[in-house]
């Protein structure tokens, strides 16, 4: 059997390196890096990937690089971490909290970019050693809280000649040892919405003499999610919510200009395409009957994740020759966005959610994007046997004929 040794050699490694990955997250923890600001996240990165004699290159915008392990025309497989911090303050009281005041690792990018460079030195001590059946290319991407990296990693080549990409993004609602894994859609399109009325203005006294914006705005807010959803298919996911609506300064004093703003968030590639055009339609008809111009921005974030069953497969496959069968979880759909999807635009792949909850911690678990945010860092070996046997699973399968899997009979 293909990687029988494989768990073997991981518990090998990890025991030689532990203390020097969990002291590589802490330090990455406390000294987080925003969005295309990653220049010493990069520059850490690239140093301990040349020690091993790899060649990491940095990305045309100057943070987050691509490096690949192997050589030769074999298949290749890329694995993707994000390396970017969030704006908001650490609020834990560990010796490794955030050092940068109103930045911190809210969201385990620190977890992803240790685990996928554990995984890029754990592979290339295997190319040395002539087991690589293949190439790997490791790919830390910046910006992706912006976001925006994903599509400056593309534009930049990176996925050129790759087969397939994986990658995995921590879970404070898994045990630390489990793995979550689903097909289809896993995270939303996440897009941004705004819509601005205008009139002439006017006194309350007389709306019917000038356009009533406050009440135009009023039914674009309430009917227009009512309207989407007679207009696209419900089992899309599609949810339309407002979080700013501003308009007027006085009470009676009807407005000339009306602001609503909110997100878009979809679980439906094709009704994510779609959004727009409908969206622009259904508030100019309505603003229309009560004599108000529209004007519709809508601004496009991320695509949803739409994970390709056959990676998935194969990352169940890696689970339990790593972790064992029992380490394997469903993982319901989110509404949250996540830029890895653009790379599933353009070549088949899946994401998986990496358990970071400790069963020793009493209280609830610790949700992402807060600034008490905090993981069992047992999930860095976790995620590490995870990514290195779904790299060489995914490898193997590639030499194999009959390694293609029906979507519609695992959907």
């Amino acid at each position: 059997m293909q990687g029988r040794d494989l768990p073997e050699q991981l518990t090998a490694f990890l025991a030689r390196h532990e203390r020097e990955f969990t002291g590589f997250r802490r330090d990455l923890h406390m000294h987080p890096e925003l969005a295309f600001a990653e220049h010493r996240t990069t520059g850490r990165i690239a140093e301990r990937l040349r020690s091993v004699g790899l060649e990491p290159k940095e990305l045309p915008q100057g943070t987050g690089l691509i490096c690949d392990v192997g050589s030769g025309s074999g298949p290749l497989v890329a694995l993707r971490a994000d390396i970017d911090a969030l704006p908001l303050s650490d609020e834990k009281d560990v010796p490794y909290r955030s050092t940068v005041p109103g930045v911190a690792h809210a969201c385990g990018h620190d977890v992803h970019t240790t685990v996928l460079l554990a995984t890029g030195v754990f592979l290339a001590q295997q190319d040395r050693a002539g087991a690589l059946p293949g190439r790997v290319r490791l790919v830390f991407q910046p910006a992706e809280e912006l976001p925006g990296g994903a599509v400056e990693v593309v534009n930049a080549g990176a996925l050129e000649g790759v087969d397939r990409i994986f990658a995995l993004h921590c879970d404070p609602r898994l045990m630390v040892g489990k793995v979550g894994l689903r097909s289809g859609g896993i995270t939303a399109a996440c897009d941004q919405l705004m819509v601005r009325l205008s009139g002439p203005g006017g006194h309350t006294a007389r709306p019917h003499l000038t356009s009533d914006l406050v009440y135009a705005m009023g039914k674009v807010v309430t009917e227009l999610p009512a309207a989407l959803s007679r207009r696209i298919d419900p089992r899309a996911g599609f949810s339309l919510v407002w979080g700013r609506i501003s308009a007027g300064s006085a009470p009676n004093v009807i407005p000339d200009d009306a602001v609503a703003e909110g997100t878009v968030r979809c679980l439906d590639d094709e009704a994510w395409h779609a959004a727009p055009d409908i969206v622009k339609g259904l508030v100019e008809s309505v603003a229309s009957a009560y004599g108000a111009e529209a004007e519709v921005t809508y601004r496009r974030g991320v695509p949803p994740t739409i994970n390709e069953a056959g990676s998935v497969e194969m990352m169940r496959e890696a689970v339990t020759l790593a972790l064992g069968s029992d380490a394997v979880s469903s993982t319901p759909q989110s509404l949250g966005g996540e830029d890895f999807a653009w790379y599933l635009e353009h070549v088949p792949g899946a994401l998986a959610r990496l358990g970071t909850h400790s069963p020793r911690w009493d209280g609830p678990m610790l949700d992402l994007h807060r600034g008490g945010f905090d993981v069992d860092e047992r999930a860095i070996g976790v995620g590490t046997r995870f990514m290195v046997t779904t790299a060489l699973t995914a490898l193997w399968g590639a030499a194999r004929p009959h390694a293609d899997v029906d979507d519609q009979a695992l959907a």
